[in-house]
């Protein structure tokens, strides 16, 4: 593909993406595109529909009627990795960021990773040998897992604060030492005896008519709680505020949202809790596969994200639930004061790494493998992880090269389209323009 063929391309697929966001809040596209401009894995970060526009396209010898259509993360690249506090009061490493979930290959989120470390190594400017070995390990320990959970009935694998070491284990000692009452004082004041939102940047007080939509919509989101998970105190879910919100990162950018903060686990001011209700946006995957079938299962966007999430991640936030507001799907989750992101900046060699992208490799079958038939969705009514050893029974080591391959190719041409893009930007042809 030309040059000039190969930017139309990227131009027409961001367009379609993000035509109406973009049209709705040009300033944060404007924001969005200037972050995608940075470098070639921030760009990386927020195309997934042109990712998804070239693999859809591709032949998959791995993905079968089974393998090829499994709940998967949609956008599995090296930063959406970091610590939570889950039902069960336990700290977790895992995946996170679920706004792109959809059903799909199992290759695509491995394939969707290979080429989000390529460009990572690219940029610590490690030799292409190392990369190429740091993407194996990942398939490797990718595999091995599989394994254990067809070795194993206990299918509740866990990267936690006994079992992990290094950079992860640091991320879970770190969201260990987080305060609730911390993350209450840098976004809420005390006022006549209760907490308020602050005012400040990104924040917005609502007129009288929106903020009754938004209570409104809040109540709703309550009834989507599962039973099991919601609490028995009467008063933890009072609403004591609601503003809307705005700055998010490069892929919520541009999605109306708003902040409710509710009384908590007692009426002591340290314990209140605040949530996110964000709407939902369309998954990048379903723009270019036969959406038929899957759509007729959700409500809406929301409900969809929430229902991928539960599926993908065993124990999740008690909070997580939807709820629609003007014929729109949003998600509804706590903004948690646990959660703390992988850091990669102190990360420069390949045997420090190389035993980061074993855990995460683990972790990556870990959502594929709690998605199937023993989860509370009927989508996928088979287990993950049989489907995935058949697929690539006798073939492992050809599969390993398949995907590093695809990685390192992919992260080549990633770079070129980052530098079309910034000139597309800068031009003007995206929608938004740079000034």
């Amino acid at each position: 593909m030309t040059s000039d063929a190969r930017l139309d391309l990227i131009v027409s697929t961001l367009s379609d993406a993000f035509a109406p966001l973009m049209e709705a809040d040009p300033a944060a596209f404007r924001g969005k595109f200037r972050t995608m401009s940075a470098d070639p894995h921030a760009f990386y970060r927020g195309s997934a529909c042109l990712f998804y526009a070239d693999v859809t396209e591709q032949d998959d010898p791995y993905a079968d009627e089974h393998s090829g259509r499994i709940w998967v993360h949609g956008d599995l690249h090296v930063e959406n990795f970091g610590t939570y506090l889950n039902s069960d009061g336990r700290l977790v490493f895992d995946i996170n960021d679920f706004d792109e979930a959809y059903l799909g290959r199992f290759t695509w989120d491995l394939q969707r990773f290979a080429a989000s470390l390529a460009l990572v190594g690219w940029q610590k400017a490690l030799p292409e040998e190392d990369v190429s070995r740091l993407i194996g390990r990942y398939l490797r320990a990718y595999l091995s897992q599989i394994d254990e959970y067809r070795k194993s009935e206990e299918d509740d694998f866990a990267l936690h604060l006994d079992n992990t070491e290094g950079p992860i284990k640091e991320a879970l000692v770190m969201a260990r030492q987080q305060r609730r009452a911390d993350l209450l004082d840098e976004s809420t004041q005390e006022v006549d005896g209760i907490r308020l939102f602050r005012e400040g940047r990104g924040v917005r007080r609502l007129g009288k008519a929106e903020r009754a939509k938004v209570v409104k919509a809040f109540e709703a989101y309550l009834d989507t709680i599962p039973e099991r998970r919601r609490s028995d105190r009467d008063l933890f879910y009072d609403l004591r505020d609601v503003v809307g919100k705005s700055g998010f990162g490069i892929g919520s950018a541009g999605l109306p949202a708003y902040n409710v903060l509710v009384e908590g686990y007692s009426q002591a001011l340290d314990n209140d809790v605040v949530l996110s209700m964000k709407q939902a946006n369309v998954p990048a995957i379903s723009r270019f596969v036969d959406t038929s079938a899957v759509e007729r299962y959700f409500e809406h966007e929301g409900h969809r994200t929430v229902v991928s999430q539960r599926a993908l991640q065993v124990h999740t936030d008690p909070m997580l639930g939807y709820t629609e507001l003007d014929g729109v799907g949003y998600v509804v989750a706590e903004v948690s004061p646990y959660e703390v992101d992988l850091n990669w900046s102190g990360l420069t060699e390949p045997e420090e790494i190389s035993k980061v992208v074993d855990l995460l490799g683990r972790a990556t079958a870990k959502i594929h493998c709690a998605s199937d038939e023993d989860s509370d969705q009927d989508l996928v009514d088979f287990q993950v992880e049989d489907a995935i050893a058949e697929s690539v029974e006798g073939r492992r080591r050809e599969f390993v090269r398949w995907v590093t391959d695809f990685g390192m190719s992919y992260a080549n041409q990633v770079r070129e389209d980052h530098a079309l893009f910034v000139q597309a930007f800068r031009e003007g042809l995206v929608g938004v323009t740079s000034t």
